[in-house]
């Protein structure tokens, strides 16, 4: 079916939004375009995504590449019209990439029950990775599942919400190998993993159960803006999964991964909530020949709210996080980590602010994976400047982190007083913020 096609005119008025930046035509002309979000493209300076010719996604789009998309299949067939032309795809109301459930991807027999029985602990063991009948029909009903729910967005497009309350429901937003790429004012739920894998040697032998599927991954790609959308795991919540084995039935992988070499991007106000693992930025410590002098990334202006860990987990990258606010809850105080510092990653976090719980460690806001100095400076943990390094280091006296990143950003906007972000962003941040 071939997506509805909107036929878009230009505005020549700027009315009343402060985040308005000019389009540009294919005539080089500069244009005003007022409330139509699909026209806006990512400001100077605004991050590594400006950097070496900045990120425009579809604004040059011609009426015939401007769709408004009510379904998947809609949207689907969208990104696929016109290849790599600039497209402006609206995205109306909440799209379900999982309409008819996960019974519809079942294939070769699959049944959770008898995957259960056939791979307990307690009569397969945890010497060996599953093999068998049901393994086989799990791995049949996952392939039947990526293939649906996973969306390949092309070049030189802008996706957007129409009005408060629009996004996608259980579907993967891939943007891999491509540039040029503007995601703006959608509420994105984290996909569900309908088979996932029970590895009986994972975690030393114990047995884990792995899950496939982010919400977004940026993967091999250059020039993106990630911009006032809400991420969440939704109606699925990992709190109420299921316990199979010991192991918590994991259904979700990351929420907005960025990895294999993919750069200059800007994520901001965004919300993060609800979810375990929340961004990688650099996914491998073997992967230097395609990360090295990549991943680089700015993320400001966005809330993190009952996040577990990974806002972010760097290797490699130039990270810049700043005017950011971290709200940990009470369920995730015991075991969370909001930066964690990888192999030759270069993070530099400043003008943050963190909400703790009574009783949370302070310290373990940082977590060192690698021997990489970091910089944290002007952050504030409940309204008080802190040194998170200083207070990591006496805290955790077995992870000594060094400071000092290395480098300086000099692609940031209006940098807040770190006192003033959580009332910033709590009222700027997410879907439906954004004129």
């Amino acid at each position: 079916m071939r997506p509805h096609i909107w036929h878009a005119h230009v505005m020549t008025s700027v009315i009343g939004c402060t985040a308005l930046v000019l389009g540009v035509t294919g005539t080089g002309v500069a244009q005003a375009q007022g409330r139509d979000l699909g026209r806006q493209v990512l400001g100077a300076g605004d991050g590594w995504g400006s950097a070496e010719g900045g990120t425009t996604g579809g604004s040059t789009a011609d009426a015939g590449h401007v769709y408004t998309v009510t379904t998947w299949a809609e949207f689907k067939a969208a990104l696929r019209d016109g290849g790599d032309a600039p497209k402006i795809i609206k995205v109306k109301g909440m799209i379900d990439a999982v309409s008819e459930g996960c019974e519809a991807f079942v294939a070769g027999g699959y049944d959770l029950q008898q995957y259960l029985k056939d791979y307990d602990p307690a009569v397969y063991g945890n010497d060996e990775v599953a093999k068998g009948p049901q393994e086989d029909a799990r791995v049949a009903s996952a392939a039947r599942q990526d293939s649906e729910i996973k969306a390949n967005i092309p070049s030189n497009t802008t996706i957007v919400g129409v009005g408060k309350h629009s996004g996608i429901l259980g579907g993967s937003i891939q943007i891999k190998g491509v540039s040029n790429v503007i995601m703006r004012n959608l509420t994105i739920e984290a996909p569900l993993d309908c088979f996932p894998k029970w590895d009986p040697t994972d975690d030393n032998n114990t047995g884990n159960w792995n899950s496939e599927y982010d919400a977004v991954v940026v993967y091999g790609t250059d020039h993106v803006w990630l911009d006032h959308n809400t991420f969440t795991d939704g109606r699925y919540p990992d709190s109420e999964r299921p316990v199979y084995f010991g192991k918590v039935f994991q259904q979700h992988d990351g929420l907005t991964d960025i990895v294999r070499g993919a750069n200059h991007v800007t994520v901001s106000w965004n919300r993060f909530q609800d979810h375990d693992k929340n961004m990688l930025i650099g996914n491998s410590d073997s992967t230097a020949t395609t990360d090295s002098g990549k991943l680089k990334v700015t993320m400001h202006h966005n809330r993190f709210d009952g996040i577990l860990q990974r806002s972010p987990r760097v290797r490699f990258g130039q990270v810049d996080v700043y005017n950011n606010h971290y709200v940990v809850g009470e369920a995730q105080k015991s075991d969370y980590y909001i930066f964690g510092v990888g192999i030759r990653s270069q993070l530099h976090a400043s003008d943050n602010a963190i909400t703790l719980p009574a009783g949370a460690s302070v310290g373990k806001a940082l977590k060192k994976w690698n021997e990489s100095p970091l910089t944290a400076q002007n952050n504030y943990v409940n309204g008080k400047l802190t040194d998170l390094i200083a207070v990591h280091n006496a805290e955790i006296p077995t992870e000594i982190l060094q400071s000092g990143a290395g480098w300086t950003p000099t692609l940031r906007t209006k940098v807040d007083s770190p006192r003033a972000v959580p009332g910033i962003v709590g009222n700027g941040a997410g879907a439906g913020k954004v004129c």
